[in-house]
């Protein structure tokens, strides 16, 4: 990815500031950005702290990887094109240590596989360069949002075989054994085991978490199913508890 292409996202010679929203649940929570484009990286600075955020920015993965290990931010902006180690490469390192933050990745339009390996890797979301500050900072209160359990449950404890589910304290345990996952992992599990054996759609799925107003595809949906079955289900390739009901969508079985 050229710089140039890179410098496109964010002009800097008329920096955007976006008007301020009331984001009082989520003051003060910390953003890592970790983005090697100083333009990007200023603009990313300035509207993320107009929206209340503390911000601490990485020039390069290395940088970016000491950083996220060492304050533990709410959430980290990753772009995936990084010098010293790229964001993919963070990102697995981050999720491998069983680090759960939310992570935003950035990439090129025409990155394509970057998307869908950040996403399998445990990305909460991407936001494709050139992008929109509008955009990107409603996904990041969305994600914060998600990772704090801002919603009221019905229901604070789900239990189906030997999967438990603490929905209050956003925990998960497999036959007694505790499960890491991701806030956004955690929510699409609850979304399916609040209607076991209802089959819901992707489209279902997709509004009940991410909401009506985020873009994305029935792909995004799928990489985080197989996330969940590569933590929860003993053979992946054969699903007990997260099961695929063709032409239609998933439901939570049992054993």
């Amino acid at each position: 990815m050229s710089l140039r292409a890179k410098s496109d996202a964010v002009n800097p010679a008329r920096p955007m500031v976006e008007p301020k929203r009331k984001t009082a649940d989520l003051s003060g929570k910390s953003v890592l950005v970790v983005e090697d484009d100083p333009s990007i990286a200023i603009g990313l600075r300035i509207n993320l702290e107009s929206e209340g955020y503390a911000v601490t920015v990485a020039e390069d993965g290395e940088r970016g990887l000491e950083l996220a290990r060492s304050i533990s931010p709410d959430l980290i902006v990753l772009d995936v094109m990084l010098p010293k180690k790229n964001g993919l490469e963070v990102l697995h390192d981050l999720r491998a240590e069983g680090r759960t933050m939310p992570i935003i990745i950035l990439s090129a339009k025409a990155g394509e596989m970057d998307k869908v390996a950040g996403l399998e890797l445990g990305a909460e979301d991407y936001v494709a360069k050139p992008f929109s500050l509008a955009e990107l900072l409603a996904r990041v209160r969305a994600a914060l949002r998600r990772g704090a359990g801002a919603a009221v449950a019905p229901r604070t404890k789900l239990a189906i075989d030997d999967v438990e589910v603490d929905i209050a304290g956003r925990s998960v345990r497999r036959a007694g054994e505790p499960i890491e996952m991701t806030a956004t992992e955690f929510d699409v599990l609850v979304c399916l085991m609040n209607e076991r054996g209802r089959v819901l759609s992707r489209d279902d799925i997709f509004r009940r978490v991410w909401g009506p107003n985020h873009h994305g595809t029935p792909r995004t949906v799928d990489n985080f199913i197989q996330q969940l079955r590569a933590k929860l289900e003993r053979d992946p390739q054969e699903p007990v508890y997260i099961q695929t009901v063709r032409g239609v969508g998933y439901r939570f079985g049992g054993g």
